[in-house]
């Protein structure tokens, strides 16, 4: 068709020595192949094109009718000057119908053509201008009106629509010819071959096109959210910590933390074991760079500038604490297993970073900020609101001086940046933590409390042994990656499969 209208358009331009409107020309096309049929001619430089956009007016049925009839008020007041006695007003709606006795009669009293006489109407005047009807008889002829209130004004009464419209003004280019040359789009063997290629006509490049969409890849959602979890920490001075191993022991993981052996938690059932190796070292310092030695040992933590610790006695301390109680506790008081503790597990949580980080942290004690996002793995039955694995967002603050009133206020500050501006916190209880808090934020699209995370200050039986001094106090925090997330983007359960 798009092929068709370039000839027309060409041919209606031979007729002409000035320019053409398509509205007039090709009044029947749509939008859609006269823009096509334009652009093709355009390119070639055959034709200039500009696109105009007006509003027309279209009648509506009634207005139609009024077009042609005439409107309710002439109506009226032609039944009533033809009643030569006077008209009864119960017989009006049998003359001239009920829709033009109910809209014309005000209309023909407010403009003085009729007047009441007991039950009778009589005619007021001898001759009227029906207003109405000249106005849409003019719009039907132009789509418009001079004056803008008119076209108000009907709008109003609901007897014209308004309606925008594009058409396109064509005139001849610099390379308007009557006919259309068909241009070759490839250069062919054939043409080659015959020597066609010299009369042919080609079409030219057009490097000023744009190509075709490359398809790319998408941030993940839990990426997203990540990354304004990660911008909320540095704004706030927190330091990433390192988060590269999944597999810690069961020292690092529960025994540091004043998790007892006992725990519910360290079960099968809830925590994913290593079976190979069986066991690992006591605690040791990791070096800081992951190559080894040429002679394959590990270079020490002092022949790399970093502090040294003694790592033997902070395994005899948490040993202690737990078994016979120290630091003013009096611990759990059961013999404590070093086999339990040199256990391999899939973290549980990142706190076991968090705790080896403060452990370096108290061979300088000093106000510090941690915080890490990453995966943490639970042996959960997979569900629909349950995974074996998922992310823990975590923070801590280590500082002296500090309350529960600080951590309180501190959270508030940290969800205000999320957007989670009203919270409530509940008492908690957590092996390593005292006083525990669970934090709740009201969900304006649920409208109800969820809760979104768990908070407290670490104890003196998980801090003292490390070497840290009896005034510091810690801040800990932890939520899941995955339910803000689904709070942000709301998606939607798919159907399950037929």
């Amino acid at each position: 068709m798009s092929a068709d209208l370039t000839l027309q358009v060409l041919e209606a331009l031979s007729e002409v020595d000035g320019s053409i409107l398509s509205s007039d020309a090709f009044p029947s096309i749509d939008f859609t192949t006269i823009k096509s049929a334009l652009d093709r001619l355009g390119s070639r430089e055959m034709i200039i094109y500009r696109q105009i956009e007006r509003e027309e007016a279209n009648l509506t049925p009634e207005a139609e009718g009024i077009a042609s009839e005439g409107s309710h008020e002439a109506k009226v007041f032609e039944a009533v000057r033809q009643a030569v006695q006077g008209l009864k007003i119960a017989d009006l709606p049998g003359i001239v119908g009920k829709e033009s006795a109910k809209v014309g009669q005000g209309k023909a009293f407010k403009e003085g053509w009729i007047k009441k006489d007991k039950d009778l109407l009589r005619a007021a005047t001898d001759s009227i201008e029906d207003a109405s009807r000249e106005q849409l008889q003019t719009i039907q002829r132009t789509r418009t009106h001079p004056e803008p209130k008119v076209l108000q004004d009907l709008r109003k009464r609901k007897l014209i629509i308004m309606q925008k419209v594009i058409t396109f003004e064509i005139k001849k280019g610099p390379n308007y010819a009557a006919e259309f040359v068909k241009e070759e789009t490839d250069l062919t063997a054939d043409m080659l071959a015959t020597g066609t290629w010299k009369t042919v006509k080609l079409k030219p490049y057009n490097f000023k096109a744009l190509g075709a969409p490359t398809p790319s890849g998408a941030l993940h959602p839990l990426n997203k959210v990540r990354h304004e979890f990660r911008q909320i920490f540095f704004e706030m001075g927190f330091e990433e910590m390192p988060t590269n191993r999944y597999v810690e022991t069961g020292f690092w993981n529960f025994d540091a933390l004043f998790v007892p052996q006992q725990h519910p938690a360290r079960d099968l059932q809830d925590t994913f074991y290593i079976s190979d190796p069986p066991k690992a070292d006591p605690p040791r310092a990791d070096p800081s760079k992951t190559e080894q030695l040429v002679d394959g040992s590990i270079p020490s933590p002092e022949a790399q500038g970093a502090p040294q610790q003694d790592y033997s006695s902070y395994w005899a301390s948490v040993k202690e604490v737990h078994s016979a109680g120290k630091y003013g506790s009096i611990g759990y008081r059961y013999p404590f297993r070093d086999s339990e503790a040199l256990k391999l597990v899939l973290r549980t949580h990142t706190t076991a970073v968090s705790t080896y980080m403060l452990h370096k942290l108290a061979a300088d004690p000093r106000p510090a900020r941690y915080f890490s996002i990453d995966r943490v793995f639970r042996n959960e039955t997979v569900d629909a609101t349950h995974l074996a694995e998922f992310h823990q967002v975590e923070g801590v603050i280590a500082d002296f001086g500090l309350t529960l009133g600080g951590l309180i206020g501190f959270m508030e500050v940290f969800f205000g940046k999320m957007g989670i501006r009203r919270l409530r916190f509940k008492p908690a209880y957590n092996p390593y933590t005292e006083p525990s808090m669970e934090i709740f934020g009201f969900h304006e699209g649920l409208d109800k409390w969820v809760e979104i995370g768990n908070s407290g200050m670490f104890r003196p039986e998980m801090l003292e042994p490390m070497g840290l001094p009896k005034d510091m106090r810690v801040y800990g925090w932890g939520l899941s990656l995955e339910r803000p997330t689904m709070i942000n983007f709301n998606p939607k359960n798919p159907s399950p499969p037929k």
